[in-house]
């Protein structure tokens, strides 16, 4: 029997990213995981990262440093506070000072990196165009762009670019995960958790979150049950 095919998957200790891992190992790949610290104020999501490449059974975890708080210019890795308390309808329009610049576009091209390093043919991204908080690298479009420099740009010119819940919200994520074994008591979706990496429940990603389990009847094992 021939060894599964290596797939790079990136993992930021989220909801969606875990997902993508359980999806990428049902279809049978030897899953290198690959999360960042990049200056990101909820860092406590790399200890979350750790645990969902464990639990999922990952035939390898990287976490690489990129100093992206040198650039600034996003309340994740800047003095920008986060915004709390936002409407469903506020949430998506426009972007949030949460995006941080070319981040996607950095870390798939460490993604791809390792993927020529390890003939991988395959990168998997959690991204989705439902509830993407107004990312504009999160659109389907810039996932296909990536994949097409990715083919004429390095040795990989079959290289897929794979995207499972692009066009999934919150509850069909859960709902997904659920269905492949995802424990979602080890991720971790806040983007300005305490110092003991309580959530704080107002931030966008926060509210999405809530509102997917609140959808499905069921409570998140990290935060409980949704107040609004």
């Amino acid at each position: 029997m021939s060894d599964p095919r290596p797939a790079i998957v990136l993992l930021s200790g989220g909801m969606d990213s875990a997902t993508c891992l359980a999806i990428a190992r049902e279809a049978g790949f030897a899953c290198h995981a690959i999360s960042f610290r990049y200056g990101q104020r909820h860092a406590s999501e790399l200890v979350a990262a750790t645990a969902v490449a464990r639990a999922l059974g990952a035939a390898s975890h990287r976490i690489i440093d990129i100093d992206l708080a040198s650039v600034g210019g996003s309340a994740l890795t800047d003095a920008i506070a986060v915004p709390k308390g936002r409407s469903d309808d506020t949430i998506g329009d426009g972007i949030p000072v949460t995006y941080v610049p070319a981040r996607n576009t950095i870390f798939l091209s460490y993604a791809l990196a390792w993927a020529e390093v390890l003939g991988a043919r395959d990168i998997y991204i959690g991204v989705n165009a439902i509830d993407y908080s107004g990312y504009p690298d999160c659109r389907p479009e810039f996932i296909s762009a990536f994949q097409a420099t990715a083919r004429l740009g390095t040795t990989l010119d079959d290289l897929t670019m794979r995207a499972p819940l692009q066009h999934l919200d919150k509850a069909a994520i859960i709902t997904r995960g659920i269905a492949l074994g995802v424990d979602f008591g080890l991720t971790q979706s806040c983007y300005d958790p305490g110092e003991s990496g309580a959530p704080c429940r107002l931030c966008d990603a926060c509210v999405l979150r809530l509102r997917g389990f609140a959808e499905l009847g069921l409570v998140d094992p990290v935060m409980g049950a949704s107040e609004r």
